[in-house]
């Protein structure tokens, strides 16, 4: 039962997903007394709805569909899948991980830990009452007041809405409904291909029991990226049974009997109607904001739904947001390192600046694609005269041995003497480890005649950061005119385009 009397803290983290939980940790560190309010699931979208349920789930089909392979010397007897045990798992694991995150903060609770600073953790609903205090209300209706001299807002993101078609929980979803499926539905559509709706159109495909179409408004997937990132993920969607429907708008999703009707409108003008058992809408994310009594804190969200942060990432005085809230990309390890940053600020302790330009993203398609700093298009779109290199796995000795060549990693340096590595994008098995070799030497300032002078394992998946490099400088094992299409560099320059080199 809550106590009726007002309780100050030093910080106030409102939310407890990534961003919230790292930013109480951090001030705890620093020997204050926070109080975390969550009135959801811990972990927020970077535990319960999204990545670890969500790559738990890509993981366990990742698995089934290496052993569906016939082509490695080996076949599995009655292979199966049972979609309750494997649902079990996915949430096995989340629990491991909130569990991970409440015993954390139980251990620095007032009641237990002795020490410098404490951790206050409160399951109730927060809501400014003015810019030094907040209300927290409790599912049995009873409420406090919490008083702080800081306060964190880190109450992350929901799907966004289709307008006109509400997501019921059961044939018709959202990204933070898929775990309401209680079996795998024979026919899937899924609204959307960006990074959430391809990642579960891999998933839903590779085990095997669905029929998947993805849907997207574009002509390509993953629209921003470089029209070869894009390509690549629609062929080996498409190669494992994903069916692309591009150029094509929802119009409508008709409930029936048995089975949904999805209306679509193609840009041509025509329309089609397609029979399908369920719909997972995924346009994207919006913030939620709007339960906070943001105006009793003198604060107003931009008109695009987000708060407005400085550089480190304060709002007003004594009010920071981070992660989802605001304007940057959402990712748990961004709401991480901004949390960090911004309670070293409001405690007056040095501080690197944020830096957001060689963030690493991983994207769980069929195979996993990696990205790191600018792209072809980006570099075009700012005029900067880049050199690329391509280089495809299944020249890779480890990519051979491991019987999973499909991939390739593409590397882009200043078209100068310097060479200065500008950005990477690549796919493939242990992508995730090696793109974030390349985040690093683009930190250091590094050029591709510097990274050379490592001495690579063998065999390893990164030897193809090493022959991509060695190609930049001519001096590859293999070359492009012998692996035409698999081996590749060019030479761009705005006033030139692109040249073969």
């Amino acid at each position: 039962m809550p106590s009726e009397e007002t309780k100050g803290f030093d910080l106030c983290v409102i939310g407890c997903g990534p961003g919230g939980f790292a930013a109480a940790m951090r001030a705890l560190d620093l020997g204050k007394h926070v109080c975390v309010i969550e009135g959801d699931e811990i972990g927020g979208a970077g535990v319960k709805w999204g990545a670890l349920a969500s790559k738990t789930m890509w993981e366990l089909a990742k698995d089934y569909a290496v052993a569906a392979k016939v082509d490695r010397g080996y076949r599995a007897a009655s292979l199966s899948v049972d979609y309750e045990a494997m649902r079990a798992t996915v949430l096995r694991a989340v629990k491991e991980k909130q569990y991970q995150m409440l015993s954390q903060l139980e251990s620095y609770s007032p009641r237990r830990w002795k020490g410098p600073g404490s951790i206050t953790f409160k399951q109730g609903w927060g809501r400014f009452r003015s810019r030094r205090s907040v209300t927290v209300s409790y599912e049995d209706g009873e409420s406090e007041t919490v008083e702080a001299e800081y306060f964190l807002i880190s109450t992350g993101s929901r799907p966004r809405p289709f307008p006109g078609i509400p997501v019921d929980g059961d044939r018709i979803l959202d990204s933070d409904g898929i775990l309401n499926l209680q079996r795998f539905p024979a026919r899937l559509m899924i609204i959307g291909a960006g990074i959430i709706g391809c990642e579960y159109a891999a998933i839903f495909a590779n085990f095997g029991q669905t029929e998947v179409f993805l849907v997207d408004h574009k002509e390509t997937v993953i629209p921003y990226e470089d029209r070869d990132v894009s390509d690549f993920v629609s062929k080996s969607l498409a190669r494992i049974g994903v069916k692309i429907i591009h150029s094509a708008q929802l119009q409508d999703i008709r409930k029936r009997t048995d089975h949904l009707e999805v209306v679509l409108d193609f840009s041509d003008g025509h329309s089609e109607v397609v029979e399908v058992d369920t719909a997972l809408i995924s346009i994207g994310r919006v913030t939620r904001l709007d339960a906070l009594g943001l105006e009793k804190a003198g604060i107003s969200p931009h008109e695009r739904g987000h708060l407005e942060t400085d550089d480190d990432c304060r709002v007003r005085e004594g009010i920071y947001a981070v992660g989802d809230v605001t304007n940057h990309p959402a990712l748990v390890n961004i709401a991480e390192k901004e949390a960090r940053h911004a309670v070293k600020h409001m405690f007056g302790h040095d501080n690197y600046p944020l830096n957001y330009n060689n963030l690493s993203t991983i994207m769980f398609f069929h195979p996993a694609v990696a990205a790191v700093g600018l792209g072809e298009k980006m570099c075009r779109q700012k005029n900067i005269s880049f050199k690329v290199a391509y280089y495809a796995n299944d020249l890779v000795t480890r990519a051979i041995a491991m019987r999973s060549m499909t991939g390739f990693v593409k590397i882009l340096v200043a078209d100068d003497a310097d060479q200065k590595i500008l950005g990477m994008r690549g796919a493939g098995p242990q992508i995730s480890s090696t793109v974030v070799s390349i985040a690093h030497f683009m930190d250091q300032g590094n050029g591709a005649g510097e990274v050379l002078k490592l001495l690579y394992p063998h065999p390893t998946i990164s030897e193809s950061i090493q022959e991509c490099l060695r190609l930049l400088l001519g001096k590859s094992l293999y070359k492009p005119s012998a692996f035409p299409g698999r081996i590749k560099i060019q030479r761009w320059r705005p006033d030139e385009g692109y040249t073969d080199l």
